[in-house]
């Protein structure tokens, strides 16, 4: 199998999901990722009970795996002089150093971008944050159901304005995963850059700055048109009023069907025909792209009635020789059971601490039509003298670091 980051190194001193989800990424392509946890508690992420997001069976936590699978983990005290001294010997063959530390920690740690280029002046440094490195936000912290979700306006987009609460996030970590995406891209590019030019990059990711681009469409036409356009009431059959091709409908037993399709002078003959419409094909008020859309709103009341007729099970089967795009909306239990996600290797199994097979997300990239192959989060601090001796330290030094509280 193709590693395209084999043989790249990554010290990582980051903790809960958004940035270390990058050094997950790296790891499925093939690096070595070092991950640096506190020397007592280890990653603040460890245990964390919130929801479903806390699941776990025995030592196989999910919100942990997810974000770590593939590293190595070492506990280092970095306050601690002789922490901090291991921390600077891993970083001086390292290509990449990874932190989403806010300033007054990164400072007080020692971990600053002259700090770490002390010990690796060709080292990229890569900085996760909530708001960006400039500005009154850069020293605050934030997460992704707040700066990426809330403050960046998919909240805003996706609340009817008679919904009585703020939608969330549809699933936990879901901006982290997209911004943990987003640095490991950032750094493939810091790596080609410096292969051209040999000279490492500062590279910087907020979830600010993954929420704007996630919402970049509805920003950009706020900006053109000085107006916003809210998102429709709760009963409001708005897509229809455009394209009765385009919409989500409820089938008769209360699950639902999407049709997302963006030429409904194509797919309407088609549709008509796989909904037991026939006698609308030649309808003088839809038998042209120009009528359908006139009457659009017309043309869809036929769609979601004839849809509401019959289960979501007969829809998932009899809709597969449909041309034109549509989905099930489907629960978590039913993704990971669909068969487009097992043939394209999108789930794959992993083998926890305690030997028995799980399954986890892929992330989203494959190389040579092969996906990556998987490997457990590491235990806190479980490769701790593994790293130690590859640095060169002597069992006696090993020790001596650990009475000293330097390593854990």
């Amino acid at each position: 199998m193709h590693q395209p980051m084999k043989g790249v190194k990554m010290v990582e001193v980051a903790q809960f999901t958004f940035t270390p989800a990058a050094g997950a990424v790296l790891t499925d392509w093939g690096a070595d990722v070092i991950k640096v946890e506190h020397a007592v508690m280890g990653d603040a992420q460890r245990g964390l009970r919130l929801g479903t997001g806390g699941v776990a069976a025995g030592s196989f936590q999910p919100l942990m795996e997810h974000p770590n699978r593939g590293k190595r983990s070492i506990g280092l005290a970095l306050e601690h002089p002789d922490g901090h001294a291991v921390l600077l010997e891993l970083c001086k063959d390292a290509d990449i150093f990874l932190t989403n530390f806010l300033p007054d920690a990164r400072t007080r740690l020692r971990i600053e971008v002259d700090d770490i280029r002390k010990a690796n002046p060709k080292i990229i440094y890569v900085r996760g944050s909530g708001h960006g490195q400039r500005g009154p936000d850069a020293v605050k912290g934030g997460y992704d159901g707040s700066t990426f979700w809330c403050r960046m306006g998919s909240a805003w987009a996706t609340t009817p304005p008679d919904n009585p609460r703020i939608v969330n996030q549809p699933g936990g970590a879901y901006g982290d995963s997209m911004g943990g995406m987003t640095i490991a891209g950032g750094i493939a590019a810091a790596l080609f850059a410096r292969e051209r030019t040999g000279e490492p990059s500062v590279v910087d990711i907020s979830l600010m700055s993954v929420g704007a681009w996630a919402f970049a469409l509805s920003l950009g036409n706020a900006m053109l048109s000085g107006e916003e356009m809210p998102p429709p009431p709760l009963d409001s059959p708005m897509n229809l009023r455009v394209n009765p091709t385009m919409g989500t409908f409820r089938t008769s037993d209360d699950r639902w069907i999407n049709f997302t399709m963006l030429q409904p002078g194509r797919y309407f003959t088609d549709v008509c025909r796989h909904l037991e419409l026939e006698h609308l094909i030649d309808d003088d008020r839809f038998n042209t792209a120009e009528k359908l859309m006139a009457n659009s709103l017309e043309a869809g009341k036929y769609v979601a009635d004839a849809i509401a007729s019959k289960p979501f099970s007969y829809w998932t089967e009899h809709l597969k020789t449909m041309e034109g795009q549509w989905a099930p909306v489907q629960s978590p239990l039913e993704i990971v059971a669909d068969a487009q996600m097992e043939a394209n290797g999108y789930i794959l199994p992993v083998t926890d601490v305690e030997g028995n097979e799980r399954r986890l997300v892929a992330s989203p990239v494959q190389f040579d039509e092969r996906p990556p192959v998987l490997t457990r989060a590491p235990q806190f601090a479980e490769h701790t003298d593994d790293l130690l001796r590859e640095l060169g330290k002597s069992q006696d030094e090993i020790i001596q670091l650990k009475i000293d509280g330097a390593v854990t």
